[in-house]
């Protein structure tokens, strides 16, 4: 199977976005993290959260995919538009947004919150792709092993220190959304 440059570009954007989406996951696994979990917890969250990393982007896509045949070439700019606007939003959220998290837990109907909150921004890029001509099954797939990996990473870093790499992860997610966002718009 010959991958051409232009396969290995789109995976590299794909991979570049799924970690943006991760730091979420990541950052707040963080602060959940500090609560002491056990390792077989770790997993379930990291799991239920990659689940969501992919479950998100899914339902984006399918509305992305129903709008892209209405709105026909504007497509693409209101898909970098919508990435645009989530990397600033979560720019805006790690300079001024607060830090209180411990309504998050890690078992029950707070898992599903958790997983659902921190995956929020994927339904919005995966709405994004579903307005544009992109490998859909290598985005979605990445997303979730991207976000399942970052937040098992974000919780086992968050039992051995503190929360002082959350807020920066959230600018550095942000900064990539917003950079692959114009240059979708161009």
């Amino acid at each position: 199977m010959d991958i051409t440059l232009i396969q290995w570009g789109q995976f590299l954007t794909f991979l570049m976005i799924a970690i943006a989406l991760g730091m979420d996951a990541f950052s707040l696994g963080i602060g959940v993290g500090m609560v002491g979990m056990r390792l077989r917890e770790v997993i379930r969250v990291s799991v239920t959260i990659g689940l969501f990393h992919m479950a998100m982007p899914l339902l984006g896509i399918l509305v992305g995919i129903y709008l892209s045949e209405m709105v026909g070439d504007v497509a693409v700019l209101v898909g970098g538009g919508v990435l645009t606007m989530l990397g600033m939003h979560m720019l805006w959220n790690g300079l001024f947004g607060s830090t209180a998290q411990s309504m998050m837990q890690p078992s029950g109907i707070g898992l599903y919150l958790f997983a659902f909150s921190v995956s929020l921004d994927a339904l919005s890029v995966g709405l994004s792709f579903g307005l544009m001509n992109v490998n859909r099954l290598v985005a979605v797939t990445l997303f979730g092993l991207i976000g399942g990996l970052m937040s098992g990473f974000g919780l086992l870093l968050g039992r051995r220190v503190g929360g002082w790499l959350g807020g920066y992860s959230e600018l550095l997610g942000g900064l990539i959304l917003l950079i692959f966002g114009i240059k979708f718009m161009m």
